[in-house]
């Protein structure tokens, strides 16, 4: 979202709340990029990060008129979004939880020699480099719900302990200890079997048809080869937006951040275009 004071986003709010169609697109175009970024990190897969997202936006909606200033509209969203996203059990790893014991013995033991080439005429640079931002991003569903909610906060986002602690209904003491405890499981994790950001042993391009054999990516469909990359300054305006970062911040480059997909936007201009407007004036 454009950088816009507290007072402006208000106004905005009040306006979109007595119909202004514009007003509400404004608001909602502005955050919907945050909230798939956050679906996408604490879900795992791009399909229910895009179902996911649909509902927390349709939820801010429905919500608006609720929102009366006493934090950033970000920070607000940003509570919708998590509240929703902890609770939420439709995703495919609700059902098939994993572990970092299970994941670093699918890595040792896992059987990638004898698998026959399934690329499907798609270069393998590509295709490793897909199954690398899908790894790295299913490795955080081996985090328990809040555990991952704080990792994502604090090392994607940067989002103040203060302000991430009132998100989460915990003090900024226990957020930062929490954060720096999980930080170290994943540098541990990554540093022990990564061999793109650790010293494991462990490489994508080996890995590839094991991958496409085991359904976690498919060369038909590279989601992350085909989303549009956000500039990393973008988040950090979001980060601006809400207070000012503490210093507890670690650069995990696998965060990378997406637009989010054009469905989403469908969704929304639908929304906003069909005659279901009338729910924000009387939310």
């Amino acid at each position: 979202m454009n950088r816009k004071t507290n007072e402006e986003l208000l106004a905005l709010v009040a306006k979109a709340t007595a119909g202004d169609k514009k007003a509400l697109e404004t608001l909602v175009t502005g955050v919907q990029d945050i909230v798939f970024n956050l679906s996408l990190r604490m879900l795992g897969t791009f399909a229910d990060a895009e179902d996911a997202t649909q509902d927390i936006l349709l939820k801010i909606i429905t919500h608006l008129s609720s929102f009366r200033g006493d934090s950033s509209f970000t920070t607000w969203v940003f509570s919708i979004a998590t509240n929703h996203l902890k609770n939420y059990k439709k995703h495919m790893f609700a059902h098939y939880p994993l572990s970092f014991e299970y994941y670093g013995d699918d890595i040792k033991n896992g059987k990638i020699q004898d698998i026959p080439d399934l690329t499907q005429n798609v270069e393998k640079d590509i295709l490793a480099e897909e199954l690398k931002m899908s790894c790295t991003n299913v490795m955080l569903q081996c985090l328990d719900t809040e555990s991952r909610c704080i990792f994502i906060l604090g090392t994607m986002f940067k989002i103040d302990s203060r302000i991430a602690g009132d998100i989460l209904g915990i003090t900024p003491e226990t957020y930062r200890q929490r954060l720096c405890r999980i930080r170290k499981k994943m540098a541990d994790f990554l540093g022990q079997y990564c061999g793109e950001y650790g010293g494991g042993k462990c490489k994508c391009k080996d890995r590839v048809n094991y991958a496409i054999q085991s359904h976690r990516i498919s060369p038909p469909q590279l989601d992350y080869r085909s989303a549009t990359e956000i500039p990393v300054q973008t988040m950090l305006d979001v980060k601006n937006a809400m207070e000012e970062i503490d210093d507890l911040s670690r650069n995990f480059s696998f965060c990378k951040l997406y637009q989010s997909p054009e469905c989403i936007k469908h969704l929304v201009q639908e929304f906003l275009d069909s005659t279901q407007l009338s729910i924000v004036q009387k939310s």
